[in-house]
């Protein structure tokens, strides 16, 4: 064999990666039975890590903000995320290094550049003229905590107020404290005893620049004369301040207060407020207070030219008014409209047509930042409906419970998705078009369709367009439609094995091509799906009824260091026939009272109407057995060309034939092996009680909030976002929370009654022409030892001796299922079609299916399966199978094309369609049916490669040593194929195929929950993706050039807009002075009038943002053109600013003199009187 040179492996392999798995360990042949060489073109310089985008709703909202001009919105979390959002497709995700919650947000109006102030007391100003903005300056302020910060429009100087109640001033250029300081114990009387509290609010007059409104917490306001520096004006009042909010005019200013009133100042009349609200007070008749409310979190007060003002509030609510649900509150005028939010207000702004505060403000929308959602209200339609959010944002909209990844899908996809999701829209929303429509969209040169998949807890399943690193629904379903729902409460089934979610989905098994669907969910149920663009009323819902049983107790492992020698084969490789299942029992309770036969949901009994998009081909249901309730499924795969269903559990595995309807296969575990076992089970004595409830519970993590709920499937299996990922996430929670959940034992009365069930259920279900005497016992020839190596033989026993006492406890599972046409036996061929079945102890075994010609025939005459003997081994669950061709080339499983099935056709092209498709899409194995094939094996600990038909391991890798892979998929990158794995110790993996060279290995996150567990996928062309919180998906790449490629693709957040006109201040203001007065904060708050600030009171940090970030972590040949590159887009950037504010001046000298000269001509005849 020819060794590979694995020195080019990326230099971000860190150390703590076992050295062991990195060793390349090519199994040797005997000479003369060489492997071919397959030439690989795969190289590490081909794979580079890097994030793409965000999508999806900000994880715990705190603060909101927006750029009038720019029409960009911001919004921050407590975990110092910062989203940004400008039109549809432009979207931008930001990330503050200490992870501190972000306690408010102020753009730099117009100017690119956005301040976030966090709860770690610190100032950060964000470059937003990149593409991916980055931090210029941070503050941090070392004696005081930051509550409260204003920059008032087209200015530099940001005022900061802290808890102490004291304003400092920082340069928003420089980033550095001003002299000045505005100190509590000056602004309040001085006769007050008391501390005022925390400064809750700063403004300007809109009318006088030099005049600043500060709002202490306690209830004081206080006028600040920033010349004079002293208070001109102080306000007080009696309950606590939470908002403040100007008159245009800047004569009156609202408060909004804990008690929730609202009380109405003048300026000049600091006795007493002019007017006080109670917005949702009850007015007393005899002329008492009102009682008092909640508190009204936030004021705005909002002015037109037309009407009345606006006042807009949140909270308030009477507190007798329990349950009810939070409410925006928008006055006008003499009417008050009340509107509910599903969820919690963070903020709210609103949206008004000018920057200029002094100016009639217009608005024309509020934006809401509710707790899960963000919600645009139009303030000028009658009834204030809402507008359509074209935002990716309802991702959560139910707890997603597993995710699937699908790039370079049919180019039909996405529009026959489109088409039938377009129907579902709801209607009644506002006919304006979406007011934030900042940015520019990137100029992507990927065109490839990509699909996301999401299933969620109440059984919904969503199909998002991810084309381009965008995000957009195209279709929703729900699979609960088809179950019977209790109508109150009180009337749980007592067949649930779940308390809550009985319809959350499991695991997505999905044919693009033939458009096929098919879904496992959390209460045993598998259900079939097929694409129609019809729509048709199903008057009986097709329904099958499985029994899976389990009676043999834990495994044991054989205890020498061989395996047992396995039989010589026996002269046929068929079983003995045996007549086909009967019709679903309908029994619900065994002899001694034992729920027994019955499936935990009920299936629909009425007509089903069913719109166009995916419609129910037929629903499986496994049913409780004796008193015990169904095991979850653990893996599931359908295939369109064979008509055929399969999913296992860790009671074993169940086939269905889904045009006929029909179960072909209904297999216990260790009946897959048959005399074959290498392991020594004993019987299990009967169970005496029932299993733990499972479902998508919550695992505990500590303290964790409800809506962080990892809902994982559980109860001996668990299932992640695949068919082949499930065991895995049990192991998971045992390794890392050290806690395991044992099985329990099955009710039954005697003897008697075991061996009743064991009579029942130890038969091989398996269609036959013909019938004959049922086999008890099945006994599998086969052509294969294990291929078992010595060392090895620890692995079966236990992922890692740690937890040998806990995996024990666990049994074999179905881990992973695979349909293909391939060598089944040694002695094969050619290939045929066959089943793939992986198990959790490392097992892989192979089942031969028969099936019959295509057209009529294949709806009546039966599909013949007979496990065909072929045993294959490795360490760990398996998680992951693929075959290749001679050449080195994927061979997909066999597909049907997608067809309407619901308009009747023409029998000669009934007759056409209906023939098999061959399976594999290379020329190479279907014409010369002599070459070998290649089967990749990826379980939890190791990867293989085997030669077929001749069995032999070809190639061997060693993952990792000391953790488990995850996830791992085939996927095809640059005209090429690898494995890519993603490791429980947050290593993303990639090795070439078939020899198994290391191609990457980046330490990239550790596994911190399940949710990223159940979620993770690699999909073609160098994408990833995985849920990062309960509401956002994190895409991610692992390809050289789609990194290269990412600038480009990213959308512009910043695009120059001139800034609207300041207010015409009318000639009488002008001449007699009145309107708007500038202040000259230059001269006030500079270092040569106000002196230099306090070093000790805040510290400055650059920051690694801008030009001049990238520039210092710029090195080598590629930095040296990086830097080329940012020199001449510096160099342009500077040029086209020159250029704007040329054209910008020239505009002002021509209006200047436009008016000057309308101005003499005005006034040139007159006299002075006539003025």
């Amino acid at each position: 064999m020819r060794k590979f040179n694995i020195r080019k492996v990326l230099d971000g392999l860190t150390a703590g990666s076992s050295s062991a798995s990195q060793q390349q360990q090519p199994q040797q042949h005997p000479p003369g039975n060489r492997e071919p060489e397959i030439q690989e073109t795969l190289q590490s310089e081909h794979f580079q890590l890097c994030k793409t985008v965000r999508h999806g709703f900000p994880y715990q909202p705190s603060a909101l903000a927006f750029d009038p001009v720019q029409k960009i919105l911001a919004v921050g979390t407590q975990t110092g995320a910062l989203r940004l959002f400008g039109r549809p497709g432009v979207e931008c995700y930001c990330q503050h290094d200490s992870g501190a919650a972000v306690i408010q947000l102020q753009f730099l109006i117009n100017e690119g550049a956005l301040v976030s102030a966090l709860a770690d007391d610190t100032l950060h100003l964000w470059n937003l003229r990149q593409k991916r903005p980055a931090i210029l300056h941070s503050l941090k302020f070392c004696r005081e905590r930051v509550t409260f910060c204003h920059l008032p429009f087209q200015s530099k100087w940001l005022y900061v107020g802290t808890e102490r109640g004291n304003i400092h001033i920082v340069n928003v250029e420089s980033f550095t404290l001003s002299g000045y300081v505005i100190m509590w114990n000056k602004a309040i009387e001085l006769s007050s005893k008391s501390h005022p509290g925390p400064v809750v609010h700063i403004s300007d007059n809109p009318m006088d620049e030099g005049k600043l409104l500060i709002g202490f917490e306690s209830g004081t306001v206080v006028l600040w004369d920033l010349k004079s520096k002293k208070a001109d004006y102080r306000y007080t009042y009696d309950e606590a301040i939470h908002s403040v909010a100007w008159h245009h005019e800047g004569k009156q200013f609202i408060c909004s207060h804990s008690d929730g009133t609202l009380t109405i100042w003048n300026v000049r009349s600091p006795a007493k407020p002019v007017q006080t609200i109670t917005p949702h007070g009850k007015q007393l008749k005899d002329g008492k207070k009102p009682e008092p409310c909640k508190p009204i979190l936030k004021v705005e007060f909002k002015t037109t030219r037309s009407g009345e003002p606006f006042i807009i509030l949140s909270g308030g609510l009477s507190y007798d008014t329990v349950g009810r649900r939070p409410c925006l509150t928008v006055m006008h005028g003499k009417s008050t409209a009340v509107l509910e939010m599903d969820y919690s207000i963070v903020d709210f702004l609103t949206l008004c047509e000018t920057p200029y505060p002094n100016d009639f403000q217009e608005p024309y929308a509020v934006v809401v930042l509710l707790e899960k959602d963000l919600v645009l209200i139009d303030l000028a339609q009658n009834g204030y409906p809402i507008f359509e959010n074209p935002y990716p944002l309802s991702i959560h909209e139910s707890p997603v419970t597993c995710c699937e990844y699908f790039a370079d899908c049919p180019v039909d996809l996405i529009p026959a998705l489109y088409s039938v999701g377009a129907r579902q829209k709801r209607q009644g929303y506002s006919k304006k078009e979406w007011p934030i429509n900042g940015g520019n969209w990137g100029l992507g040169s990927q065109s490839y369709p990509e699909i996301i998949i999401t299933g969620h807890a109440d059984g919904s399943i969503k199909f998002w367009d991810a084309s381009a690193i965008t995000l957009q629904v195209l279709y929703k379903l729900k699979t609960s439609k088809v179950f019977e729902k209790s109508r109150n409460k009180d009337e749980k089934p007592n067949t649930d094995i779940v308390d809550e979610d009985p319809y959350a989905i499991q695991i997505i098994s999905w044919c693009p091509e033939s458009r096929m669907l098919c879904i496992a969910g959390v209460s045993a149920h598998v259900i079939i799906y097929r694409f129609s663009k019809q729509e048709v009323i199903t008057e009986v819902i097709p329904m099958l009824e499985v029994r899976l049983l389990y009676e043999i107790s834990d495994v044991e492992t054989p205890e020498g260091e061989q395996a047992p020698p396995l039989p010589t084969p026996v002269g046929s490789a068929n079983p003995q026939p045996t007549p086909p299942q009967s019709h679903p029992s309908t029994s619900s309770s065994s002899s001694d009272g034992l729920r027994d036969n019955v499936p935990c949901l009920k299936v629909k009994s009425s007509p089903l109407k069913q719109s166009p998009g995916y419609q129910t081909e037929l629903v499986i249901q496994l049913v409780w057995v004796g008193g015990e309730p169904p095991q979850q499924i653990t893996s599931l795969a359908v295939n369109s060309s064979y008509g055929l269903v399969v999913f296992g559990n860790c009671n074993g595995i169940a086939m269905v034939d889904y045009l006929q309807k029909a179960v072909l296969l209904n297999l216990g575990t260790i009946e897959l092996y048959g005399s074959n076992d290498p392991y020594r089970r004993e019987p299990r004595s009967p169970r005496k009680s029932r299993q733990p409830s499972g479902g998508l519970c919550d695992i505990s993590e500590g303290a964790v909030v409800p809506e962080d709920r990892c809902k994982s499937p559980t109860s001996g299996s668990s299932s992640p976002h695949n068919s082949d990922d499930e065991q895995k996430m049990n192991n998971f929670i045992e390794k890392v929370k050290i806690k395991s959940r044992k099985f329990s034992k099955m009710v039954a009365s005697d003897i008697e009654q075991k061996l009743v069930l064991k009579e029942k259920m130890s038969q091989v279900f398996i269609k036959t022409p013909f019938t004959a005497k049922m086999s008890r016992k099945l006994s599998l020839p086969t052509d294969l030892k294990p291929d078992l190596d010595i060392k090895d033989n620890s692995f079966s026993r236990s992922r890692s001796s740690s937890v040998t006492s806990i995996d024990k406890e666990s049994r074999e599972a179905i881990s992973a299922l695979h349909f293909c046409e391939t060598f089944t036996r040694k002695t094969d061929s050619a290939p045929s079609p066959c089943l793939w079945v992986g198990t959790t102890l490392g097992t892989v075994l192979v089942i031969a299916l028969n099936l019959p010609p295509g057209g009529e025939q294949r709806l009546l005459q039966p599909v013949i399966v007979s496990p065909s003997g072929t045993i294959l081994r490795l360490k760990g669950a398996i998680l992951r199978m693929a075959f290749l061709d001679s050449t080195g080339c994927l061979v997909p499983p066999a597909h049907e094309p997608w067809k309407e099935h619901n308009v009747p056709e023409e029998k000669d092209e009934k007759e056409k369609v209906k023939k098999r498709r061959p399976v594999s899409v290379s020329p190479s194995s279907s014409q010369e049916i002599s070459e070998n094939q290649y089967a990749v094996i990826c379980s939890e600990k190791q990867a293989k490669v085997i030669s077929l038909p001749t069995q032999n391991c070809a190639y061997k890798q060693n993952i990792t040593e000391t953790s488990f892979v995850l996830r791992g998929d085939i996927v095809s990158l640059s005209s090429s194929i690898c494995l890519a794995c993603f490791c429980a110790n947050g290593h993303i993996m990639t090795f070439s195929l078939p020899s198994l060279r290391p191609l990457l290995d980046v330490y990239y996150l550790p596994l911190t929950n399940m949710r990223i567990a159940r979620t993770f996928c690699f999909t073609n062309n160098g994408q990833a993706l995985y849920l990062v919180s309960p509401t956002e998906v994190q895409r991610l790449t692992y390809s050289q050039e789609t990194c290269e490629n990412l600038q480009e693709m990213l959308g512009e957040l910043f695009t120059p807009v001139e800034t609207p006109e300041a207010p015409n201040r009318g000639f009488f203001k002008g001449l007699f002075g009145g309107g708007a007065q500038s202040l000259d904060r230059e001269e006030l708050f500079g270092e040569s009038s106000s002196g230099k600030a306090s070093r000790s009171l805040a510290q400055h940090i650059p920051g690694p943002g801008g030009i001049e970030g990238v520039k210092g972590a710029a090195s080598g040949v590629v930095g040296e053109l990086a830097r080329a590159r940012l020199a001449l887009d510096e160099r342009g950037q500077k040029l086209s600013d020159l250029e704007e504010r040329t054209a910008a001046m020239l505009s002002s000298a021509d209006s200047f003199s436009k008016h000057a000269h309308e101005m003499m001509l005005k006034y040139k005849d007159k006299k002075w009187y006539q003025f």
